[in-house]
């Protein structure tokens, strides 16, 4: 299982992002209100910079920076003592810095933190062998579409159609291709303001059209 102790199967930085795009569409689609998506993407976070959140509306956050650089993670299971944030990010490079101990992540919070430069393997400082939440939060990235189905059923009981969450469209948003209204419509009965998914999207920076 993903976690902080075994990094063996994370994705590299490209896969990541792609996957954090793909969810981040679905839960587009799953949840038109953005105030009640469990993920989102900001593609123009800053210069040269993209942003990934998962929040749970109970307190759990992780936050993802994606750079020219490589990535850094930051999670914070909120029913967890926090370990001193020193020794989390103990040897972690200059360049996830201003981020890791910048807002919003300072506020919010750490219980694991790692990050990868492009052409090294996954890092974490100085860690225990203590339950620090990263397999409850990173195992959405095993990059299967399953996994999000079946935690997407789950999560937006309602939202989606009859028949469930379709793992065929899934699994396009995965290898990112382009949105269609039919893809769309196979996920949701329908969409009240396509101009609002639309704008959704271009923040995300994947490609649609309907």
């Amino acid at each position: 299982m993903l976690s902080t102790q075994n990094l063996n199967d994370l994705p590299g930085c490209r896969e990541l992002k792609s996957i954090c795009k793909a969810i981040s569409v679905l839960d587009a689609i799953l949840s038109p209100e953005w105030d009640y998506r469990y993920y989102s993407y900001n593609c123009k976070w800053g210069e040269s910079e993209e942003f990934f959140e998962m929040r749970n509306g109970c307190g759990d956050h992780m936050l993802i920076l994606f750079s020219n650089d490589g990535c850094v993670i930051n999670g914070l299971n909120h029913e967890l003592l926090e370990t001193e944030k020193s020794d989390l990010t103990f040897n972690l490079p200059d360049i996830f810095q201003g981020f890791i101990y910048g807002e919003p992540v300072t506020s919010i919070g750490t219980s694991f933190c790692l990050w990868k430069i492009e052409s090294q393997k996954w890092q974490v400082g100085k860690i225990g062998n203590y339950e620090d939440g990263s397999a409850d939060m990173l195992h959405i990235f095993d990059g299967m579409p399953n996994t999000y189905v079946e935690w997407a059923e789950d999560y937006f009981e309602g939202s989606y159609k009859i028949g469930g969450v379709s793992l065929e469209t899934v699994a396009k948003i995965y290898r990112g291709e382009c949105l269609t209204r039919e893809l769309v419509l196979s996920i949701v009965d329908s969409v009240d303001d396509w101009n609002e998914l639309g704008r959704n999207l271009k923040e995300i920076n994947y490609q649609y059209d309907f």
